[in-house]
């Protein structure tokens, strides 16, 4: 069930939302046929009331929208907002509603972050609809085009037509628009994949990056900002690491939206140090990307390296296998390691008691936590 690798595809780095989210806007604005938009996080707000606006006059235009939004990580969407949405004729469904029939199932949320013009051009990452992606947090996104978006389109409409999807959208509309798409154009010769993951249920993201670590020949650059990585990951690491690989991970530094997840994975510093792995603290804000290069592969999307990304979460990431995409993903590693703090061996070993217990805690909590599942 690993996605297919497609030549023939054209994607664009963007860094930062300066870059992103006014490229999005603009291919919303040219959308001629259809949108298809997934989120997780979604809150009322600047953006969001930016966004409306932008789907209401695709809607104004005889432009087909899909919405699909997880019922949890969307619940800051007012009321107002969701009947301005539905007054637009914006087809508009919720994964998994919180229920108390099973409180298990209320942990499995949607975190894949999608947006699709005309299943021509589509943009993933770690973004939302969020008022801290304006400025306030780090974050980057990739614009896609090529045979993969077809895939992306695919991946969408299973969601949309879930037994654990609710709402009133059609979803006859996005199946007719997957079985429509296809149509070659003369695009750069770009090798890509989409990869997804299902919680435990199917983890392919997991397993490509572990192949990846463990193949590795030069670099191993990795971003995210809940690194609470499994046992595995760990190992494969520590183990690049001593065999020569240039290990990195660029993490958040002080400024983190949930702090008890920076000090379960500081917990893990010691050894990898040790190691070899050399380990950043971004400075400049609340660094919220998730990417990964491994000499000339990346990887862009929704997942986090934690246990709850990885047992839980529904993620979906672009992979890229190109010399030219993987040297601009180069210089934006290089660019946030120069806007990091460098944690060295000899400063972690000298950390203060209550750093210590800060870990100790929120890693225990972690632990029973994984336990759980």
């Amino acid at each position: 069930m690993h996605g297919v690798w497609r030549e023939g595809n054209r994607f664009e780095l963007l860094a930062e939302s300066s870059r992103f989210l006014p490229a999005i806007f603009a291919a919303i604005k040219g959308a001629r046929r259809s949108i298809l938009i997934e989120l997780y996080l979604v809150e009322s707000g600047r953006l969001a009331t930016m966004l409306i606006e932008a789907l209401e006059q695709a809607r104004q235009r005889g432009v087909s929208v899909a919405l699909l939004l997880d019922a949890y990580g969307a619940m800051g969407l007012s009321s107002e907002d969701r009947r301005r949405l539905e007054s637009a004729g914006v087809a508009l469904r919720w994964f998994n509603p919180l229920g108390l029939r099973s409180l298990a199932r209320n942990l499995t949320r949607n975190h894949r972050k999608l947006v699709v013009i005309d299943g021509r051009e589509a943009f993933t990452g770690g973004f939302g609809v969020f008022d801290e992606f304006l400025s306030a947090w780090y974050e980057i996104a990739v614009r896609i085009e090529g045979p993969v978006v077809a895939d992306w389109v695919r991946l969408f409409s299973r969601l949309w037509d879930s037994p654990m999807t609710r709402g009133e959208g059609d979803p006859a509309l996005v199946r007719q628009l997957a079985l429509s798409l296809g149509e070659s154009e003369d695009y750069r010769s770009m090798r890509g994949r989409v990869v997804w993951g299902q919680g435990y249920r199917y983890q392919a993201i997991r397993h490509s990056l572990h192949a990846r670590v463990s193949s590795a020949q030069r670099r191993i650059w990795l971003c995210t900002p809940y690194f609470v990585p499994t046992l595995s990951l760990r190992m494969r690491l520590v183990r690049a690491a001593r065999r020569g690989v240039d290990v990195r991970l660029l993490l958040p530094g002080r400024d983190h939206d949930h702090p008890g997840v920076r000090y379960a994975g500081q917990r893990f510093y010691k050894r990898l140090l040790r190691a070899g792995v050399r380990i950043f603290e971004f400075q400049p804000a609340f660094i919220h990307a998730k990417f990964t290069l491994v000499d000339q592969w990346s990887s862009i999307g929704s997942c986090n390296f934690d246990h709850w990304s990885l047992h839980w979460n529904l993620e979906a990431n672009q992979e890229v296998e190109d010399p030219r995409f993987a040297a601009e993903v180069v210089a934006l590693f290089e660019r946030n390691f120069a806007a990091s703090r460098e944690i060295s061996r000899e400063e972690w070993a000298r950390r203060p008691r209550w750093q210590r217990f800060k870990e100790w805690l929120f890693g225990s909590l972690d632990a029973w936590l994984t336990r759980l599942r």
